[in-house]
């Protein structure tokens, strides 16, 4: 079962890097397709935050611990992972946060800025580079809670797992293109670019390591509750402050909505068929 945790969440990290294969060698950005996908993966983590997390952990701390005191904790973990994420975001500079979202298009209004260019500093390239790194640091340091919560989910049931490391998977697609394409033109090397922003979703399954190595000892049903309200609370937190806005930044409103609704209808009749 460790192994399976640790393999889904992977799966999840290294997502980043089609991101990056995207941003690097497709021609054009499909705007639609990552519109509804965006959209569904908010779905799914809205469905499964609310319905099964955040509702598993007031029965499983009310058993323990009593209703009112076993919801206090709950609310407490939910807003707990709330808060951590709210913090890790807010020390992100703006310019340089990952979820700015860049298409392949950018890459050739790039392209086309330097030709026109008739000096190109390396003051210039050195900035490109320096946003194109910092972008891989702070993603693999925002990833890092997202692979703790798909390995601690996946310890507690694997049918909640998949999905959450499903949806994480498409969220970290555009995370990928917001690495690659700056140090693209920065270095000029694929290779280069692609590797950086792979590696930044090594982060992931980095988190679920230490996460697991910190925690093993301790884990038992209130600490397994606590996560789950906690792991709520970062999800809720990544749909709505990071999915959903990306979604209908790349695409019409309405087609960010259509995922949304599907992702949760998908969630809600695979719980009911494998529950």
């Amino acid at each position: 079962m460790v192994l399976f945790a640790f393999a889904l969440t992977l799966f999840a990290g290294l997502s980043t890097g089609i991101g990056s294969a995207i941003a690097l060698f497709a021609r054009r950005t499909n705007t639609t397709f990552l519109t509804v996908a965006l959209g569904f993966s908010t779905g799914v983590m809205l469905y499964v935050s609310f319905v099964e997390l955040l509702a598993g952990a007031f029965d499983t701390l009310g058993e323990l611990h009593g209703e009112k005191l076993g919801g206090l904790y709950a609310i407490l973990a939910f807003f707990g992972g709330v808060m951590l994420i709210l913090i890790i975001d807010r020390l992100i500079p703006h310019d340089e946060n990952p979820h700015e979202m860049k298409s392949v298009e950018e890459i050739a209004e790039l392209g086309k800025t330097k030709r026109n260019t008739q000096r190109k500093t390396k003051e210039q390239d050195s900035k490109l580079l320096r946003t194109g790194l910092m972008t891989a640091l702070v993603l693999a340091i925002h990833n890092f809670p997202e692979g703790m919560a798909t390995f601690l989910a996946a310890l507690k049931d694997v049918h909640i797992a998949i999905p959450i490391a499903v949806a994480i998977a498409i969220h970290n697609i555009p995370e990928g293109i917001a690495v690659s394409v700056p140090i693209y033109y920065a270095t000029g090397d694929r290779k280069r670019a692609f590797w950086l922003s792979f590696l930044s979703g090594l982060a992931e399954p980095l988190g679920a390591l230490v996460g697991y190595l910190i925690l093993a000892p301790f884990l038992n049903d209130t600490l397994f509750g606590i996560m789950f309200a906690a792991i709520a609370g970062i999800m809720v937190f990544i749909s709505l402050d990071e999915l959903l806005p990306a979604a209908r930044e790349y695409g019409k409103h309405h087609h960010a909505i259509y995922g949304l609704i599907a992702g949760m209808a998908v969630m809600a009749f695979s719980l009911l068929l494998l529950g």
